[in-house]
């Protein structure tokens, strides 16, 4: 278009030629050249301007392409990854990614779950971790408020509730809708029966890990987990006394449930067998919720489950139960808000280490150590600190 314009305007110049002088002629000419150069310079910016927009279109389709290849390795890597059972059952539990981390890169895990020579599974380093640093996160598979919290804590995430959220018709609270769609996988089970006399015998018995079965039977009737969701874990040592004892639990949860009408289809996992063996199991690998309320170090918590009544309740977690015990562990668990648990480093621990916590208060002297795990968790322990006396 450019062209044919500049040719119009030098078909008039030349019809203007006739019968001028040869000076005049002369200017015509000059004229023509310098339409020529400005067209070849037009011509040249044009093809720089295509240069440029070719490059930007190669490299924006091969950004494009990298984005398209990176999703498709992520869905290939989830999806192997959910072929793993317990991958996948402890990818859903707990996070390995740093504390500071960017939450689109996590860092490589720094723990794995190997065999021990001596107390079974055990969690071990596979790098150098320094002390208070993040070693992951954890979400309880099971958690139930204590009695006495019962209206004081969130009955799904164990939160300490506000004073201006009013108790429901059941008389149980959650701090958010999220939490309650998320009980939904047991609450409306649950709600159907009379627990009065099982918690009786809870209270009086002063008894704690049978309102973990509790729950955990409402979620099986409910579809919301498998019977056998605790089976991984190991199970304590039990002698005919604490039988005789969980005997008595379990006909009274039974009761409750043949009595709000539960059909025995429903009912047909809930033999005497399994909850013995789900209350074994809980009995060692059930943790103590005391939320720290915000503090995020060891001293700070302890400070604040000396000044307040911490504890809020009763949780099992998948990966914290692999932990073993140690009186002088090289890490420990936190809760600051709610049952999540994160655990962090006490002290340095080289790669290849165990991490160990204390399953007990460990500021107790020797011998009452000794007697607290043997009874409570049905071993003697053998830790340094233990072997030296102290």
């Amino acid at each position: 278009m450019m062209l044919c314009q500049m040719n119009k305007v030098f078909q008039k110049k030349i019809s203007a030629v006739n019968g001028i002088g040869s000076c005049q002629i002369r200017i015509v000419l000059r004229y023509q050249v310098l339409c020529v150069l400005l067209l070849l310079y037009c011509f040249y910016e044009l093809e720089k301007a295509y240069i440029k927009l070719w490059r930007a279109a190669s490299e924006s389709n091969m950004a494009r392409a990298t984005v398209r290849y990176s999703r498709w390795a992520w869905r290939f890597l989830t999806s192997n990854t959910q072929n793993e059972p317990f991958l996948s059952s402890a990818a859903a539990t707990f996070s390995t990614a740093p504390e500071n981390a960017n939450p689109g890169r996590p860092g490589p895990p720094p723990i794995r779950v190997a065999l021990t020579e001596s107390s079974g599974r055990g969690v071990f380093a596979t790098r150098k971790i320094e002390t208070g640093e993040l070693l992951h996160t954890a979400k309880p598979i099971l958690s139930h408020p204590s009695l006495s919290a019962l209206h004081k804590v969130c009955y799904f995430c164990l939160r300490k509730l506000k004073t201006t959220d009013a108790p429901q018709p059941h008389g149980v609270s959650y701090c958010s809708e999220e939490c309650r769609q998320q009980a939904k996988g047991f609450h409306d089970i649950e709600m159907t029966a009379d627990w009065s006399a099982y918690d009786d015998y809870c209270r009086s018995n002063r008894l704690k890990y049978p309102l973990l079965v509790k729950r955990l039977a409402c979620m099986v009737m409910s579809g919301a987990t498998p019977a056998n969701l605790l089976d991984i874990l190991q199970p304590a040592s039990l002698s005919p006394e604490m039988i005789s004892e969980m005997e008595e639990g379990y006909g009274l949860l039974r009761n409750a449930y043949i009595n709000s009408n539960i059909t025995d289809e429903q009912m047909s996992f809930l033999t005497k067998q399994w909850y013995i063996g789900i209350l074994s199991r809980i009995r060692i690998n059930a943790f103590r919720i005391e939320l720290a309320g915000g503090y995020d170090d060891l001293l700070s918590s302890l400070a604040a489950s000396i000044e307040s009544e911490a504890a809020v309740g009763n949780a099992v977690y998948m990966l914290p139960s692999f932990y073993n015990h140690d009186c002088d562990p090289n890490a420990h668990i936190i809760w600051i808000e709610n049952a999540d648990g994160r655990l962090k480093a006490l002290r340095d621990v080289d790669e290849g280490e165990e991490l160990r916590i204390c399953y007990i208060d460990a500021s107790m002297d020797h011998d009452a150590r000794q007697s607290f795990l043997s009874q409570g968790f049905g071993f003697q322990c053998n830790c340094p600190r233990c072997l030296s006396g102290d």
